[in-house]
This record gives structure tokens, sequence and C-alpha cells, in this order.
């Protein structure tokens, strides 16, 4: 019985060892011809050495006539204290604005064909200055409120900086894509010298100002005509640029 169960066993063995040798060897997948779409990115920081500086007069009388003549007098005196701070600045005024003031708790409603009355009317303006003497920032401000109401403050790149940190994140993403292609080549079993770049896209993804918010536009606080102001502290911070890339390579 013993014998009868050992030649089974040693006839299975036989049959799988057979069956083994029939069975083809695995052979390597054919990367010839291969198209490979290889996506790559680079990244660059630098410190922030631009402001933009929002400056603003707001004024408000019952007579339309007298707020907005103190609103220009008192821009035009703003403005020509920034420009002896900081003669290099950009000035830009905007947003000039005049609307009625109405009175509060008035009855409702009001009889047909009644119109509300506005007890008074507020005036105002914006200045935008836009500077890279961020060393003679805070006395440029402190300055400016004596007769201006800090609106908003914004930090980026200078056009100079922006064009060549542009030239450094396309080299970066450049080298990227070329260290990609290699590693898959190694992945694939292949020499990277056999690879040739067909096709490569750049998408430019990197937003110079965005992921800086445009400040909310607040309410000036009155403004005391020639009343010293300390100097406020600011930090520049930097500003990372970034570049996606697509290539497309194909096997030799």
């Amino acid at each position: 019985m013993k014998r009868h169960a050992m030649l089974m066993l040693s006839g299975a063995s036989l049959l799988c060892t057979a069956a083994l040798a029939q069975t083809p060897a695995m052979q390597p997948v054919q990367t010839s011809g291969t198209l490979v779409i290889v996506p790559a990115s680079g990244e660059v920081r630098h410190g922030n050495d631009e402001a933009v500086l929002t400056l603003m007069v707001e004024e408000q009388d019952k007579d339309k006539a007298a707020a907005a003549s103190r609103v220009n007098q008192k821009m035009k005196q703003g403005a020509d204290i920034v420009k002896r701070q900081d003669p290099s600045a950009v000035l830009q005024t905007r947003g000039y604005y005049t609307y009625p003031v109405y009175p509060e708790g008035q009855p409702q409603p009001r009889p047909a064909g009644a119109r509300l009355q506005p007890v008074g009317w507020r005036v105002g303006q914006y200045l935008d200055v836009t500077t890279t003497n961020l060393a003679g920032l805070p006395a440029t401000v402190a300055a400016s409120q004596k007769m201006l109401a800090l609106n908003g403050l914004r930090f980026g790149l200078s056009a100079g900086t922006a064009k060549k940190l542009d030239e450094q994140r396309i080299a970066a993403t450049y080298v990227n894509l070329n260290e990609r292609i290699a590693a898959i080549a190694r992945a694939m079993g292949r020499n990277p010298a056999d690879a040739v770049l067909a096709t490569l896209d750049f998408e430019g993804s990197g937003n110079y100002l965005q992921q800086d918010a445009a400040p909310k536009a607040m309410r000036a606080a009155a403004v005391q005509e020639m009343q010293a102001v300390e100097e406020p502290s600011f930090e520049p911070g930097e500003t990372t640029l970034q570049m996606r890339a697509v290539g497309k390579v194909r096997f030799r």
C-alpha cells in the first residue's frame, strides 16, 4: 500500500515537472516606440521687493461741495507728502466717490410719492502708491497718515525680479523633467539615452500677485490734519513662483 502511494506521488511530480517545462518563459515587455507622458514641476522663491500702498481720504458734510473741497485738498496734500518722502514711488489716484447719507429711523411707510431726503454727503478718494523703497516704507506711511488714512498694503515682486525668476523656474522645471525621464527609463530597463523628447508643453501656472488677496475696502477713521503718527512695522515676506510642464517622450 505504501509502495503504491509513493508511485502515485512520483508520477504526479513528473507530470508537474513536464508541465513546467512546457510553459514558455515570461518575455520582457517590448518598449521600442513607446510614447510616455511625463509631468514635471519647478519652483523658485524670492523675497518680495515691491509694495503697493493704498491710501484714502473721506469727508462727510451737509454741503456736498464743502465735503468735496476738503477731500480734494487733503488728497493733494497727502500726495505731495508721499512724493517728498519717496520720490521714486509711482502714484495713481482712483475710486473717487460721492453718495448721499440718509437719516436713520424715519417712519415707514412714507407717504406715496414722497422721496427720502439726504441729510448729508460722503465724499472720498483712493491713492495707490507703488514703491520698491521698502526700507523707507514705514516713514512714508507714517508721514502720509498725517493727512490720509491707510486702507491697504500688499507686497509682491517688481517686474525685473519677476522676469529673472521666470527664467529660473523654467530651468528648474526642465531639470525636474529630465530627472523624471531618467527615472522612468531605468524602471523600464532602458537606457535614458534611448529616450527622445518629442513634445514639451510648458503650462504657466505661477500667479505673481494672486496669492495675495486684494484687501477689502474699509471705511477710514477720521483723519486729524498734521497730527504726528508713529511709524508702523512691516514684513515684506516672499513670493513662491511655480511652473508645470508636460513632456511626451518616445523610446527608440
